[in-house]
């Protein structure tokens, strides 16, 4: 593994507009564990008022795109962005606080793979996923711009 990869981040995580709207907030953040919680609303409800998978699936991929970014950012890299997502739901849940918490798996390069598992308050899984991430060197093309570092 590089050097620095253990290291916890010293920059502030930054959350996107989606992660805003949906609620989410960082708990702690590093290279090796990201928490997130979010409280559920019906915001997150689909019409059977349970939680929409796709917030599941969103939660999960920035908890562990975080991870990821603070992992490449430690090598020097701009930050990571989702190639795959494949999340599991396991329970319904339809009111609470949900935590996600994300681990790596294998942290390469140019790839890593990161794990994270979704519980209520009483510790009941409730979703699970795997993301495979690419990690971003700086002056990278990324949509037709090139990526620099924020700072």
């Amino acid at each position: 593994m590089p050097s620095g990869a253990n290291q916890p981040s010293t920059a502030p995580v930054r959350m996107g507009r989606h992660d805003e709207r949906l609620g989410v907030r960082v708990v702690r953040a590093s290279a090796e564990e990201v928490v997130l919680t979010y409280d559920v609303d019906e915001r997150h409800h689909q019409p059977y008022g349970i939680v929409h998978g796709g917030v599941h699936c969103a939660v999960t991929e920035s908890a562990c795109s975080i991870g990821a970014s603070l992992s490449a950012q430690s090598r020097g890299q701009t930050g990571a962005v989702g190639l795959e997502n494949h999340t599991s739901f396991l329970h319904a849940v339809r009111s609470g606080t949900v935590t996600v918490t994300a681990t790596p798996l294998t942290r390469g390069r140019r790839s890593q793979l990161w794990e994270a598992t979704s519980r209520t308050e009483d510790g009941r899984v409730v979703a699970t996923g795997r993301v495979r991430l690419l990690c971003i060197d700086a002056e990278t093309e990324l949509a037709g711009e090139r990526v620099e570092r924020k700072r």
